[in-house]
């Protein structure tokens, strides 16, 4: 089959591979050479993805599941669609379910069988999560066994509406990745962060005012609501990044998508925001650390992109912060000074503070006293079954944190860390 007949479906990640392997089954003039290039390709992507089963069923099953277009990003919001859009859809899932009835069996080499039959090894998935990477597998299985046309359509249509479409559809977590254009000028484009720390609210022992704050404000986003801009701040190794990573794997299932940039990438901001608005997610642009030098003129910037400037937020994102700072800019003494120098010496000071008024929302985090300290390690301590008396779990836990960084959720952690550490294999 020619794969240039599809009017939807065209220009995949893997076109090359699609073109190969359809040839392939034409009987293609270089014959068992083509035949065991492609199989090396299917074999990649099977180590990159985790699928089994049969890899050229996973491979078309994941062209579809990836491929954004027209009537993909359709399906992503309401489901099975209607219109002339579906009508052309239909004409290639008349071609794809053609690739899916072609027998890799019988393609030359000797080594189809082994492609046809896959098992891999346990947790070999590098880029999705288990639950999506299943899914795939499942999907591809579904669209082998569909009778016709229409149960095929039908089939990819409910998993784009239940799973998405593309990298957002199938990853929770983005960050910004800058190239070069045509024309000299730099571009931003959104990669997905394919290993997630798997830290949930449940997790973080403490602080449940802050964390019922943060709650409150993301579920009104991911529900439609109003919600603010959310900034974290306080002591370090609080829990103030660990809270946004819970949020998201909370809140995944439900839509909702976060996107981590770094100071030098706001430039880069309009680009992202362009690209993400009218998608059937809810993005948090996340921003872990954030503070600025006196000299560093990068939050102006941002000060635009939050509220103030021209063009409108969308709807559905929120810019989530963490900084051990209050207020952001630092601040120093000789300021003062300064301001004594300066006409207008107020105008000054609302320049430094009016970044942090564009966070509706500002959580606190402390760092905890010496009973709550020990609480945290107590609770940890249960939680990685350590066999220790609370007398003699506490004396080292006050030693440790001595020499390790002070009172905070963190060195709790990093204490635990070093106890199972020691713990005999």
């Amino acid at each position: 089959m020619n794969t240039s007949e599809f009017v939807l479906y065209r220009n995949l990640e893997d076109q090359d591979l699609l073109d190969s392997m359809a040839e392939l089954f034409e009987g293609g003039e270089n014959g068992v050479l083509d035949s065991y290039a492609c199989a090396n390709r299917l074999l990649e992507l099977s180590d990159r993805y985790g699928f089994e089963g049969n890899l050229w069923h996973c491979f078309l099953a994941y062209c579809l599941a990836t491929h954004e277009n027209a009537y993909s990003r359709a399906c992503e919001i309401t489901g099975p669609v209607q219109g002339t859009i579906n009508y052309l859809a239909a004409h290639d899932f008349v071609l794809m379910k053609e690739l899916f009835d072609k027998d890799i069996t019988g393609l030359p080499g000797g080594i189809w069988n082994h492609l046809a039959e896959f098992h891999v090894a346990e947790d070999s998935g590098k880029a999705f999560n288990r639950r999506i990477q299943k899914r795939i597998v499942t999907l591809a299985k579904d669209l082998e066994a569909a009778y016709s046309i229409e149960e095929f359509q039908a089939l990819v249509t409910a998993f784009y509406k239940e799973f998405g479409v593309g990298r957002f559809g199938l990853n929770k977590a983005f960050r910004i990745e800058e190239r070069d254009l045509d024309g000299g000028r730099r571009g931003a484009f959104i990669q997905p962060i394919t290993r997630i720390e798997h830290v949930y609210l449940d997790d973080l022992v403490g602080y449940e005012l802050q964390k019922e704050k943060l709650i409150a404000n993301t579920e009104a986003f991911i529900e439609g609501r109003e919600a603010n801009n959310v900034l974290l701040y306080g002591d370090a190794g609080t829990g103030k990044s660990s809270s946004v990573k819970a949020i998201l794997n909370q809140y995944y299932d439900k839509g909702l998508r976060i996107i981590e940039v770094y100071k030098h990438q706001f430039c880069c901001l309009s680009d992202v925001l362009e690209e993400i608005k009218d998608r059937n997610y809810k993005f948090i642009i996340y921003m872990d650390d954030l503070s600025f030098e006196d000299f560093e003129t990068e939050y102006k910037y941002l000060k635009a992109i939050i509220e103030g400037g021209l063009g409108k937020k969308p709807a559905n994102v929120l810019i989530y912060a963490t900084s051990n700072r209050r207020h952001l800019i630092r601040e120093k003494f000789s300021d003062k000074k300064e301001i004594l120098d300066d006409l207008h010496g107020n105008d000054t000071v609302q320049e430094k503070l009016s970044l942090v008024s564009r966070f509706g929302v500002t959580i606190y985090f402390g760092a905890p006293d010496k009973f709550q300290f020990q609480k945290i390690v107590k609770v940890l301590a249960d939680r990685f079954h350590i066999q220790m008396t609370e007398e003699e779990l506490y004396g080292e836990a006050n030693k440790w944190e001595l020499y390790h960084g002070g009172l905070s959720g963190r060195t709790a952690a990093q204490f635990i860390t070093h106890l199972l550490g020691k713990k005999e294999l």
